[in-house]
C-alpha cells in the first residue's frame, strides 16, 4: 500500500469526508485518490485560509474535513487558525507538504519549511512529521483521534522523504 493509500484509508475511518485543498503536485498523489473515490467530496481552494474556512464550515454543519497545503501556503492561514479554530474549538486536521526541506530547488520555499514546525509550537497546535511509510497508519490514526478528542487544529508535516518530493 502507497503513502497516499494510507493516508485515504485513515481519513475515511476517521470520516473525514470534505477535503479542502490548495493545489500542489507533491500531495497529488493523495488528493487525486480521494477525487477518484465518491466517498469525498474534494474541494480545490484558491488560498489557504480559504480552505480553513471550508472546513470550519463543515465542521460546523456536521462534516468532518481535512486540509491539505503547502509549507509556504501556511503562513497566509496562521490568522484563519489562531481567531476562528483555536478560540472556537474546530479540529481542522492539516496535511501540510514541507517545502524547503531535502532536494528543494526553489529558495523562496525555504524560509516557511524551516518555519511551519516552530510556529506551530507557539501557537500551541501538536504536530507529527510523516517522512516514513513505517508506521505512518498508526501517527495518521492516532494524530486523527487527537485531533477530534481535544477539538483542535493538529498538523501532519508531509516531508520529501515520503512522497519523493517536487522535480524541477
Amino acid at each position: 500500500m502507497t503513502w497516499a493509500e494510507i493516508l485515504v484509508r485513515c481519513l475515511k475511518e476517521s470520516e473525514i469526508s470534505l477535503i479542502a485543498y490548495v493545489p500542489d503536485i507533491s500531495i497529488h498523489q493523495v488528493t487525486r485518490l480521494m477525487e477518484e473515490d465518491r466517498f469525498f467530496h474534494v474541494v480545490s481552494a484558491t488560498r489557504e485560509e480559504e480552505a480553513i474556512g471550508i472546513a470550519s464550515g463543515s465542521y460546523a454543519a456536521g462534516r468532518n474535513a481535512a486540509v491539505f497545503m503547502q509549507s509556504s501556503g501556511f503562513g497566509n492561514c496562521i490568522n484563519a487558525l489562531g481567531s476562528l479554530c483555536i478560540p472556537y474549538r474546530i479540529p481542522v486536521p492539516l496535511f501540510i507538504n514541507l517545502r524547503g526541506q531535502l532536494g528543494e530547488f526553489n529558495i523562496a520555499q525555504v524560509a516557511m519549511g524551516r518555519a511551519t514546525r516552530p510556529i506551530l509550537d507557539v501557537m500551541g497546535l501538536p504536530h507529527y512529521t510523516l517522512d516514513s511509510p513505517d508506521g505512518l497508519e498508526r501517527v495518521v490514526s492516532g494524530a486523527l483521534k487527537l485531533c477530534y478528542a481535544s477539538r483542535q487544529p493538529v498538523a501532519l508535516c508531509i516531508t520529501t522523504l515520503l512522497h519523493g518530493g517536487k522535480i524541477a
